[in-house]
């Protein structure tokens, strides 16, 4: 059984609200490091910042792009992408572009993930889904399209979307990912229980602005 020491190397310790400001970033990074986080997972505005409090520790720092929406042009997703690596980002995690995926676009979905992936190479680079747009057929669709682009995770929800994570989804990923692509599950994880629920279905990484309250919970 994962316990309270182990639980810590899954969380991503996140704040993407548009009202953050510099001290959140700030104070999100000293809980990051007092706590032992794997990561941060902040927007890439703030990332020279964070890159700066997290020096001289383990976390790693990870970026948001085409956040929330992922409908901006994939030259655009590009740019930030390569800002954000270029500016201390260690892990990328994009939005795909919903709509295109929707209109059977499959072809566009998977070149866009391959352009970010080649244009921050060896960086992590993680593939957002939202999943709670999407019906059963997209989902496998999306996440064999991540794969096959070339992505190291498959992640659930921005955490913006009408849903977050959901077991049932996990378990679909992960049925088509095996061992090839990690998984992140994001949005709506609040409670050690369902953490380590996740963690038992395979997740490697589990994003959530309640990493303080999943790890101190006995």
């Amino acid at each position: 059984m994962t316990d309270k020491l182990q639980l810590q190397d899954y969380i991503d310790h996140t704040n993407l609200k548009p009202m953050a400001t510099v001290l959140d970033i700030k104070n999100l990074c000293k809980e990051a490091i007092d706590y032992n986080f794997y990561a941060v997972c902040i927007n890439g505005s703030f990332v020279a910042i964070a890159k700066k409090e997290l020096q001289n520790s383990r976390v790693k720092l990870a970026a948001v792009i085409g956040f929330p929406l992922g409908a901006m042009s994939t030259k655009a997703k590009v740019y930030e992408a390569k800002e954000c690596v270029a500016s201390g980002a260690d892990e990328i995690d994009m939005v795909i572009n919903v709509g295109q995926l929707k209109s059977g676009n499959t072809d566009f979905v998977r070149a866009e993930i391959e352009r970010i992936k080649q244009a921050i190479g060896d960086t992590v680079l993680k593939v957002i889904i939202e999943t709670c747009f999407l019906t059963t057929v997209e989902k496998k669709e999306a996440t064999n399209l991540a794969m096959d682009a070339g992505a190291d995770f498959v992640k659930t929800s921005t955490g913006f979307g009408s849903g977050g994570a959901t077991l049932e989804d996990v378990q679909l990923m992960k049925s088509i990912v095996g061992d090839t692509v990690k998984i992140k599950a994001s949005g709506g994880v609040r409670d050690k229980e369902t953490a380590l629920e996740y963690i038992k279905l395979g997740v490697s990484r589990i994003g959530t602005s309640s990493g303080i309250a999943i790890v101190s919970t006995k």
